[in-house]
């Protein structure tokens, strides 16, 4: 074999082994990392992000509530005949087409930004409710947005769990409509421990929450988290989650389409009389 061609037999094999060199983001993760990776934890189920990622995710969400609770008075329309607050039940639906936006600026620390770019709700009133509201009210239209700091300050080891903090804010987009998006700015301030075991991986998280309407410090969302990895493709997230007294069951089925596009599938059931029926929810999440 001539020089040329020993030459260029050399190159080629260099280059067919030079991915298999090792290096620190080919090695393979701890096992109590398996499920869930080594990123932060986002607001998204069973969804983390890594340092230098970004996410984009579009999806879709529908909502249906029997019992939505409502009170003519936040409407304009007072009960006949009362002085204060008055509560009802009607049947409510909605449906949101939602835009998910995360970047990781390190591996402690992430932003999250979400738009509700559009949304429709309707509110058929309580037989009980003599008010003047009308039967029906129906809002549509730009919803509001959020954004949150996500901040990973111990991380999960083979003896001790993750902790982390979150800073969330809701900008008031509305200043008539009630069924949708929010008419005063909104704070949460929350903090969360994360948990890998062999049969899955817990992430636990509650918050407290500040209303600028009402200048009040109220509970805010807590949660409970199950994620595992089934295989290469799958993972599988089962969430108690709620607010006060609205509490719903949430499950979610999430399928690897190809490296960086991941199919997420959900749907929430509510446990407690003030928490929607049902929730579903469809979208793919692109990271790069």
């Amino acid at each position: 074999m001539s020089r040329v061609s020993n030459l260029f037999v050399n190159s080629s094999l260099a280059c067919l082994h030079f991915p298999m060199l090792a290096s620190a983001a080919d090695e393979p993760l701890p096992l109590y990392l398996q499920d869930r990776g080594s990123g932060i934890p986002t607001s998204l189920f069973g969804t983390y992000i890594e340092s230098g990622q970004w996410m984009v995710y579009p999806f879709y969400e529908y909502e249906k509530n029997s019992d939505a609770e409502y009170d003519p008075q936040e409407f304009g329309y007072p009960t006949p005949g009362v002085a204060g607050e008055e509560e009802f039940f009607g049947e409510s639906t909605g449906h949101e087409v939602v835009l998910f936006l995360g970047y990781g600026f390190s591996d402690a620390l992430a932003f999250e930004f979400e738009a509700e770019l559009y949304a429709t709700a309707t509110l058929d009133k309580s037989p009980l409710d003599t008010s003047p509201l009308p039967a029906r009210t129906e809002e549509s239209g730009f919803a509001g947005a959020e954004a949150q700091l996500r901040w990973l300050w111990r991380k999960e080891t083979q003896e001790r769990p993750a902790f982390y903090s979150f800073f969330e804010v809701e900008f008031p987009f509305q200043d008539t409509k009630v069924l949708i998006g929010a008419t005063d700015v909104e704070f949460a301030v929350g903090t969360g421990i994360i948990r890998s075991f062999k049969w899955g991986t817990l992430n636990a998280r509650v918050s407290i929450a500040f209303d600028s309407a009402e200048s009040k410090v109220e509970t805010g969302e807590y949660a409970l988290e199950y994620l595992k990895r089934v295989n290469d493709r799958w993972r599988l997230v089962a969430t108690i989650e709620g607010e006060e007294d609205e509490v719903s069951l949430i499950g979610e089925a999430q399928l690897t389409l190809r490296p960086g596009a991941i199919l997420k599938l959900n749907s929430g059931f509510g446990v407690t009389k003030k928490a929607a029926d049902l929730a579903p929810e469809i979208g793919v999440l692109f990271t790069f």
